[in-house]
């Protein structure tokens, strides 16, 4: 419990110290707020803590793995703003002639002066191919401020966390422990991560290290396709394997970050080992890999049907029911405000208004689903539909 408050209050006075900081450095009020000072200032100040956009620039490239750079930032528009381990920014980009966003978790820790985003790059990927190609020292672009829930909470996560990551699920996870590294430990934590291969496992070195060097941090890698030599544990991460590497985890908060195949397979053993769905916390890294393996997919239903979408008052497109809702209105050029892209903000609702879908998260407000609101990022037409921006 002690650990849990002293984790709370460091919380409270990073926050407050940086409130106080913007509020003594906050210039008197501009006629545009009517000479209301205080009305100024307390708006100035809750902008600079929480930005609605912030302009960044790359000022190091780190190649972690053959197929992952970590991008460093810093802000060229202002201080950087307080964030909370596992939070995420949202890139505003144009690649090509489509313009979209892409959401990546910081991995660096608060209380630094630069920001850390880890990229893998994946196969075809639209995001990660042009940063890979353009994102180099001085590159600049437009992000928002740090948002995300992704996050460890002390006075309601009970017992140690536990903390399961898969391939590139590991940056929220870094962001945490390296917080932790530099707070003193007041909070042990366990890592499960599971990666494919040894040569690719992201951050693998540092992680090591740290801990041998932190009996706090109990680190358990799990390789799905080991080298020859390898003895450590081995396959996928299931319930036999979780309970063989930190004991029975009912009781225990587990925060699971990873592709959406092993995230819901890590749920479901989590569930046979007896852990409650209300001690889960989860996020999902990019749309499914194939929806229409995904419970609930009409069988009769290829990922290449072709089906027409028509936009209220601007126009129409094709596209593919395999596709998300959102990315095929970026491709036809209607784009849509967005921030996580896995179907939590809601900041990409649009309206169906006639046509049936298919959605792989169920974070609709009971709202705006009765006046037929659907996320776009996570959201799969099923047929022609008419939708409302």
């Amino acid at each position: 419990m002690k650990s849990d408050l002293r984790c709370l209050l460091e919380d409270l006075s990073c926050y407050v110290g940086g409130l106080r900081e913007r509020l003594l450095a906050t210039p008197d009020a501009s006629p545009d707020f009517g000479g209301d000072d205080f009305k100024a200032r307390a708006y100035r100040t809750v902008e600079g803590l929480h930005p609605r956009s912030m302009q960044l620039q790359v000022v190091e490239v780190i190649q972690e793995t053959p197929s992952t750079r970590t991008f460093r930032f810093e802000r060229t528009d202002g201080p950087l703003p307080p964030f909370r381990p596992g939070q995420y920014l949202s890139l505003a980009l144009t690649v090509g002639e489509v313009s979209t966003t892409r959401g990546y978790s910081i991995s660096s820790p608060p209380g630094v002066d630069h920001l850390d985003l880890t990229v893998r790059l994946a196969p075809d990927g639209l995001v990660s191919s042009f940063l890979f190609d353009h994102a180099v020292v001085g590159w600049e672009v437009t992000t928002t401020g740090p948002a995300g829930s992704f996050v460890h909470e002390p006075l309601i996560d009970r017992g140690v966390p536990l903390l399961v990551a898969g391939g590139s699920g590991i940056t929220p996870f870094m962001s945490m422990i390296r917080d932790q590294v530099r707070r003193g430990w007041p909070q042990p934590m366990d890592l499960v991560y599971g990666s494919r291969t040894g040569d690719d496992v992201i951050f693998g070195a540092e992680l090591a290290e740290l801990a041998a060097a932190h009996p706090q941090l109990g680190y358990r890698l799990v390789l799905s396709e080991p080298e020859p030599g390898y003895d450590g544990p081995a396959g996928f991460i299931d319930a036999e394997q979780i309970r063989a590497l930190v004991g029975e985890p009912e009781g225990r908060t587990v925060l699971i970050c990873g592709p959406g195949a092993m995230v819901t397979h890590t749920r479901a053993a989590l569930a046979e080992l007896g852990v409650p769905g209300h001690k889960i916390r989860e996020e999902l890294y990019g749309p499914a890999a194939d929806v229409t393996t995904a419970p609930g997919w009409p069988a009769e239903l290829a990922a290449t049907t072709q089906v027409r979408i028509e936009v209220v008052g601007q126009g129409s497109f094709d596209a593919t029911v395999g596709e998300p809702l959102l990315h095929s209105m970026e491709r036809a050029g209607y784009p849509h405000r967005s921030s996580c892209r896995t179907g939590v903000c809601a900041d990409c609702r649009v309206r169906v208004v006639t046509g049936k879908t298919f959605e792989v998260s169920a974070g609709v407000r009971q709202a705006d689903r009765a006046l037929g609101y659907v996320h776009a990022c996570v959201t799969y037409p099923l047929e022609d539909l008419v939708i409302e921006l």
